[in-house]
């Protein structure tokens, strides 16, 4: 989603600088709007701004690191250390420089009077947008301790699931790198010498055509291996500045939506961080539409924060927020079931963190259980093509030695 940097006027008349997330001007002007600011310039940051040529950004933080930095904010600020303060103090002692860095220039930021949750979402590789909205939320909703407590223990929680899902991934990620390259070095070094053995076969036009096939694709590799290596350059190089850009976003994100599995496990995580947030900010008193401009772009997903923008402009004019999620097809029908329960008991406040729980945990499950499958499901299809390359060479070599 861009990046929209503003300078706009508070209720007071005080000029205030930042930037926020929207999928157009139009949206940002809104947004702003929505927090009693009046923007007097508006302009999108350039889609290449932090980003190497892959894409990456260049200051990132660890997320554990990260979830205990929130957390330490979080006692200082509930300690009655103010902001300033409590920054400077976390900056000098953090053991990692670039976070050290960031922090000494959110302090200063801070000192000229822009909200700190303004000043994190300059920093896009350091603090995400799950981060980012739930420091606007405690700040506007005065609970910023407690919002920052919830981050560094949903940070936390999603630091683990990587971890597990890493360990997990790594046995058949290990298989799956030491099968491909000796099968690239059978394909480029010994395949070819069977070639020549062959020729009696082929001249009898005896040769099967999984082996031709096969030493086809193999003299191909010797002659023009380079030219796939130079394509699959050029195709991340591709799909990385695609990216960048608001079309190919929406694509991106509907493709990952539209996978097998893991799209049903995204879209699940997506919803829950939503809930979740919406919920906290329902809790503290936030008003239904600046909740929903908020927490909207907590899913990280382009296409479920535009239903979610929908919802609010139907909201406006006097619907119930189910019927535009039930609408949208991006939610789960029990969600949006439980949301309607939740508006006509008027406790919608306290039925999104129990949506978010039950989601997080059912999501959960399914991806140990997803992970859990893919190992043998790699050694399968790693045995399979082994198989495939000894049989197509094995073959030939049985019908000389019997015909001779």
């Amino acid at each position: 989603m861009p990046t929209f940097q503003y300078t706009a006027r508070d209720m007071t008349g005080k000029s205030v600088q930042g930037s926020l997330e929207a999928a157009s001007q139009r949206e940002a002007t809104s947004l702003l709007t929505g927090r009693d600011l009046f923007p007097t310039k508006i302009a999108e940051q350039a889609s290449g701004a932090g980003l190497s040529i892959f894409g990456k950004k260049r200051k990132k933080v660890k997320g554990q690191v990260m979830a205990t930095f929130y957390g330490q904010l979080a006692s200082l600020l509930r300690s009655g250390v103010p902001m300033i303060r409590s920054l400077t103090i976390l900056g000098e002692q953090s053991s990692t420089p670039v976070l050290g860095e960031v922090l000494a220039e959110i302090r200063g930021r801070v000192e000229d009077g822009e909200p700190i949750g303004d000043t994190m979402g300059r920093y896009p590789g350091v603090f995400s947008d799950m981060a980012v909205n739930m420091v606007r939320a405690g700040t506007e909703g005065g609970f910023l301790e407690d919002a920052l407590d919830r981050v560094g223990v949903f940070t936390e929680l999603q630091e683990d699931l990587k971890g597990r899902t890493v360990s997990a991934m790594a046995y058949p990620v290990f298989l799956f790198t030491i099968g491909s390259v000796v099968i690239s070095a059978l394909l480029v070094f010994f395949v070819p010498k069977f070639d020549m053995l062959f020729d009696r076969l082929r001249q009898k036009g005896e040769m099967p055509a999984m082996t031709e096939a096969l030493l086809g694709f193999s003299n191909f590799l010797q002659g023009y291996g380079w030219i796939l290596i130079v394509l699959a350059i050029g195709l991340i190089i591709f799909f990385r500045q695609q990216l960048q850009t608001d079309k190919g976003q929406d694509l991106f994100d509907k493709i990952k939506l539209k996978v097998p599995v893991l799209g049903d496990i995204l879209m699940n995580l997506s919803v829950a961080r939503f809930c979740r947030v919406l919920g906290t900010l329902l809790a503290n008193g936030v008003p239904i539409l600046k909740s929903l401009d908020i927490s909207r772009t907590a899913t990280g997903n382009r296409l479920l924060s535009q239903s979610i923008a929908d919802a609010s402009e139907n909201i406006r004019s006097g619907e119930s927020l189910a019927k535009p999620l039930r609408q949208s097809g991006y939610f789960p029908i029990s969600v949006v079931e439980m949301i309607s329960v939740g508006e006509e008991s008027n406790s919608l406040d306290r039925v999104l963190p129990e949506i978010a729980d039950s989601l997080e945990k059912r999501t959960f499950r399914r991806l140990d259980l997803f992970v859990r499958l893919l190992e043998p499901i790699m050694l399968l299809v790693m045995a399979i093509l082994v198989l495939a390359v000894v049989m197509a060479l094995l073959v030939p070599v049985l019908k000389s030695s019997t015909s001779l």
